[in-house]
């Protein structure tokens, strides 16, 4: 597999504090990798960083060899797509106004969506299990159906790196499976290259294929899950959740605390 996004030598500062210390690592095209850190170790201003939402104090962030420090929010879009923890108001834009949204760093600004683009955005939502919700009020729908919608506008939007900070942190538990599995599937089939930060290391588990862990502004530990040991991956997850214990049951794992 070929690297398609690299983090080299990353730092991130905010009011003279260093948040992001150094950062190095790499995500391949077909790999869906876990960021996984307590409150407050910086996942999410890494995240932002390599966005362009935050500025980097040193460092370098390449997306298929293509460093992103000189580039413009437009070029940066057909390179990265980003799934926040909650999607903002639309304002009465539909379902399928939302989608429509991933074109826009491929058309000129005012050109509508080809038909032939908008039937691409249809099928979109169908296999995301949102048939016949193109024309619904996206602020009305469940928080479920607009992870889905904001996921489906990603895969619209084609870049080959798909960064998510948190996108299953509104959803309950069956959304969350449907959300994170489908996410998972997209990277696998589509051969992208899969950022995303999350609050349960039970569910980087259970759908990732990679962990990346946090720990003051550094990587702690980087566990590659079907070459790691159970107890690889428990030492690995206690330096950041103190004590745990990792369970196997059919073939999958948990982590305990005590």
């Amino acid at each position: 597999m070929s690297k398609l996004l690299e983090i080299e030598h990353v730092r991130v500062s905010y009011e003279k504090k260093n948040i992001i210390a150094d950062v190095n690592f790499s995500v391949e095209a077909g790999e869906f990798c876990a960021l996984l850190g307590l409150n407050g170790s910086g996942k999410t201003t890494l995240l932002r960083a390599v966005c362009g939402l935050l500025k980097t104090d040193q460092g370098r962030i390449t997306v298929a060899g293509r460093c992103l420090g000189p580039m413009n929010e437009y070029k940066r879009a057909r390179l990265l797509s980003y799934i926040p923890q909650r999607s903002s108001e639309m304002n009465g834009a539909t379902v399928l106004d939302v989608v429509l949204m991933g074109l826009n760093p491929h058309i000129k600004l005012l050109q509508a969506p080809s038909h032939k683009q908008k039937e691409q955005a249809v099928r979109l939502l169908q296999q995301a299990g949102l048939s016949g919700y193109e024309n619904h009020d996206f602020d009305k729908i469940s928080e479920g159906q607009k992870q889905l919608a904001i996921f489906t506008r990603a895969l619209l939007q084609d870049a080959p790196v798909m960064l998510m900070d948190e996108p299953d942190s509104a959803l309950d538990f069956v959304n969350r499976n449907i959300v994170l599995s489908r996410i998972k599937n997209a990277v696998h089939e589509k051969k992208k290259a899969g950022l995303i930060t999350l609050h349960d290391p039970n569910f980087a588990l259970a759908f990732c294929d990679r962990l990346l862990l946090l720990k003051s502004g550094n990587i702690a530990c980087d566990i590659e899950l079907k070459a790691a040991s159970n107890e690889e991956i428990r030492q690995g997850l206690s330096l950041i959740y103190g004590r745990i214990d990792l369970l196997e049951h059919k073939g999958k794992r948990l982590m305990v605390a005590f």
